[in-house]
């Protein structure tokens, strides 16, 4: 099968067609033919040498597929020959053919294409994981996303948005402030020209917000525990600012605040099973009645992987990029 292999760590062009074998699948795995793979920021980190691969798992990039299953471990699995599915993968999508685990593997919602379906999985499994499973958003509370245009912070607003739920996002310019409008948040929030402490306290009466979805850590950290409300949780999922930052410690006792943080790669199958099952319970009827949408941004054939890291690297991008491979 064509594939795109990491020859060396290092800048875009090191990111090469190749010829390998067709994957194996194991017990409990499928074999999907790859008919669309999304490009994420871990498939980045680990072009760049600074994601390492788990054990066991392909060294090939791509965390997330979709296409159909033509082999594999069926029993059991809820799937069949034929079947169009997305799903998680541990590395591998960057190919014709991928192996991922049944259990993170789900049906393509109604009326999605394969490439719209690609950009589901790795986004969707996070910010479920994050801001539903370890922060507990529920009810009337609100949610702040840092990077509210990138991949991550797009499935964010929409989904917390379609669930009942008043979400500010930041981003990086009054283009993609608006943007962030559009998929659903009540105040985009240009963080280079705007405190997004000050405007998030003000839009919340004082009060403040109760989760916070960041990817940036740093120097943002004490600016974001100042507008977490009472009892407010926030989570980290990357830390493109840097990973030391100084911070109040009476304010976590004083006002009961959490600060967590998670990667999804390492986890256990059935960890990663779990979403699955609240995504399709919860979020694909939603997908399936429009009230979230895919956003992809530009696709790109296999062979010019490259590009698509170069365009994910530039930070323009609103949304998704995808492979296209069939």
């Amino acid at each position: 099968m064509r594939a795109i292999e990491i020859t060396q760590p290092g800048p875009p062009d090191v990111l090469k067609l190749c010829e390998r074998p067709m994957p194996e699948p194991k017990a409990g795995e499928l074999l999907i033919k790859v008919h669309a793979a999304g490009i994420n920021r871990p498939d980045v980190l680990q072009r760049t040498g600074n994601y390492p691969v788990p054990k066991g798992a392909s060294d090939l990039p791509g965390l997330e597929v979709a296409g159909e299953v033509v082999g594999g471990d069926l029993a059991d699995s809820g799937f069949k020959l034929g079947d169009m599915v997305c799903g998680l993968a541990q590395g591998g999508g960057y190919a014709e053919y991928c192996t991922v685990p049944a259990p993170q593997c789900l049906p393509i919602p109604k009326g999605l294409s394969a490439v719209e379906a690609a950009s589901l999985p790795e986004t969707f499994f996070t910010v479920w994981s994050n801001v539903f499973d370890r922060c507990h958003l529920r009810g009337q509370e609100t949610l702040l996303v840092q990077g509210g245009t990138s991949g991550i912070g797009v499935t964010a607003i929409q989904m917390a948005t379609a669930l009942g739920h008043r979400v500010f996002a930041t981003a990086g310019s009054d283009d993609k402030a608006r943007a962030c409008e559009v998929l659903g948040a009540e105040r985009g929030i240009n963080y280079k020209t705007e405190d997004f402490a000050q405007v998030v306290k003000e839009a919340t009466g004082g009060k403040g917000v109760d989760v916070i979805l960041d990817m940036v850590g740093g120097e943002y950290t004490d600016r974001e525990i100042r507008c977490l409300a009472d009892d407010g949780r926030l989570v980290f999922i990357a830390l493109l600012g840097g990973n030391k930052a100084n911070i109040s410690l009476g304010q976590i006792l004083l006002r009961r605040l959490t600060i967590t943080g998670s990667t999804l790669r390492p986890r256990p199958i059935g960890f990663k099973a779990a979403i699955a099952q609240q995504l399709q319970k919860y979020v694909w009827p939603l997908i399936e009645s429009g009230k979230i949408k895919p956003v992809v941004y530009q696709t790109f054939v296999l062979e010019d992987a490259a590009k698509a890291h170069e365009l994910m690297e530039s930070s323009t991008h609103i949304g998704k990029i995808v492979l296209k491979i069939v």
